[in-house]
């Protein structure tokens, strides 16, 4: 769930005129303290959120461009995600530690996720929609929308009707860095796919630059992050007819200047949890906001955090992704299944 491009040249600006430079802290070492005061509580409520003996890990720390994408393989316990510069999938193993390369190329892919039947299902800035079947191979399920070729497609979740929400923003195709620079063939438009019928429909079509989505726990709400409104908003919608469609959009969370969510995703609770940060200093990594859209807990990192998800036997590890790193902590919650 790249942030737009607009958004970054706004805020390498405004670093550069403030003379203020925020580099990556590699020195960056776990707290000895526990429980972690990384994990801070902004509103009472987020306290039973915290796992007193929760700490925040860093698994990996290199050479990324720009990572994203992060899905948990509980069946063979390891954590996928994506380096969309360098255009490849990495694979972290649980047992080991031990990181690798699980696909490339990968055409740029950005988000991902499961469906239903356990099969990885990615967004490519390649301007496309896959499935990786059960043998390896690679289906792709969308690539176009009325004979037209998607933006690139950013991330994607998958509702329990196996129907594929995804959202295609412009920015894997403004520049040659996320992928291959190219004219924009459609509005940026939150499209859901029937991957069994092949039909794909508009579900979203009010959000200027979607980014992060997620279902609400009982899949009635949709939230999508809107990275080109002014301020960066959450917007939040009924899911209606069935799963079928969204109605009723309007702004759920409002950003303060310099500040934007990324990769989002629900707890059990309806909590959601953002992967935060960009300009202003104190505000990178995970906010956490209530059902009613009120910031009551943080995850502090070293730099901003693109996306994440929940993982573990009991879905109740984060697993958080910045540009060059990988972090993660253990939450008195759990997330929604399939998050």
């Amino acid at each position: 769930m790249t942030i737009s491009r607009r958004y970054i040249v706004q805020g390498v600006a405004a670093l550069a005129a403030s003379g203020l430079t925020r580099p990556v802290r590699a020195d960056w070492k776990p707290s000895v303290r526990i429980p972690d005061p990384g994990v801070r509580v902004l509103d009472p409520s987020f306290a039973k959120y915290r796992a007193f003996y929760g700490a925040i890990d860093r698994l990996y720390f290199g050479d990324t461009r720009y990572a994203e994408g992060p899905i948990w393989f509980g069946d063979g316990r390891y954590l996928l995600w994506t380096d969309i510069p360098n255009d490849r999938i990495l694979k972290w193993e649980e047992e080991t530690g031990a990181v690798s390369v699980f696909r490339k190329p990968s055409n740029y892919a950005n988000g991902l996720t499961r469906d239903r039947q356990g099969r990885l299902i990615a967004a490519e800035h390649g301007r496309r929609v896959t499935r990786t079947e059960y043998d390896g191979t690679v289906s792709v399920l969308m690539d176009r929308f009325e004979g037209k070729r998607l933006n690139s497609p950013n991330d994607v979740v998958v509702a329990s009707d196996d129907s594929i929400w995804f959202t295609d923003p412009p920015f894997g195709i403004a520049g040659n860095f996320s992928g291959v620079k190219a004219p924009s063939e459609l509005p940026n438009n939150v499209y859901r796919l029937d991957p069994k019928t092949g039909k794909a429909t508009i579900a979203a079509a009010d959000v200027k630059a979607p980014n992060g989505l997620c279902f609400a726990p009982d899949e009635k709400k949709m939230y999508i992050v809107d990275s080109f409104s002014s301020p960066v908003t959450v917007r939040v919608y009924d899911v209606v007819d069935n799963l079928q469609k969204l109605a009723n959009g309007k702004v759920f969370f409002s950003c303060e200047p310099g500040e934007a969510p990324d990769g989002i995703k629900c707890d059990v609770d309806g909590n959601l949890w953002c992967a935060y940060g960009a300009v202003n200093e104190g505000v990178d990594g995970v906010l956490v906001l209530s059902p009613e859209g009120k910031r009551i807990g943080l995850i502090a990192l070293p730099e901003r955090a693109a996306n994440l998800c929940f993982g573990g036997p009991k879905r109740n590890r984060l697993f958080m992704i910045t540009a060059r790193g990988v972090y993660s902590v253990y939450v008195n919650t759990q997330g929604v299944p399939g998050s």
